[in-house]
């Protein structure tokens, strides 16, 4: 059996965290974007990246590989779900006054198809449907970059505000 190894490095999440609740919500993501704040752990771990933002959508990216494989062959399901939670969040994100939070109540991912390694760089879509006073939710599809833009899944998601 051959081995593989993988490592990455990762920013303290509190140092951004506490800038980040000085700033209106979409500040703080674009800052994120921008490389200005470091972004959350779970980022470098997954290699995704914030490829746009603007009020209400968000629009993250990552290449599917190898060691993001189940036991059957194809990239996990989890880690299409993370994807989808972190765009829709950072979504509902944007919308939100400095100082605000949220956090996640409920997601529901639909899986349309599987990712493997030559799949490419994929995209999860997210945009706001709704922000009210305590609860916020939002829709993202993950698809393929370039012309054909297949569909891999969809999703949608409720955030309480704290």
């Amino acid at each position: 059996m051959t081995q593989r190894a993988r490592t990455f490095t990762w920013a303290d999440p509190m140092a951004t965290a506490q800038a980040a609740a000085e700033l209106p919500g979409i500040d703080a993501i674009r800052k994120i974007a921008a490389g200005e704040l470091p972004p959350p752990p779970i980022a470098s771990l997954l290699d995704f990246e914030i490829a746009l933002v603007e009020p209400g959508r968000v629009v993250f990216a990552v290449e599917p590989t190898e060691w993001m494989y189940n036991p059957i062959g194809s990239v996990h399901g989890g880690v299409a779900a993370t994807l989808l939670d972190s765009a829709l969040g950072c979504a509902i994100h944007t919308m939100l006054a400095a100082g605000q939070r949220y956090t996640t109540t409920d997601l529901q991912v639909r899986y349309l198809r599987a990712m493997s390694d030559r799949t490419g760089r994929v995209l999860a879509d997210a945009k706001v449907v709704h922000v009210g006073r305590k609860l916020a939710t939002a829709e993202g599809r993950l698809y393929a970059e370039g012309d054909d833009e297949r569909l891999f899944a969809h999703g949608t998601t409720s955030c309480l505000i704290l």
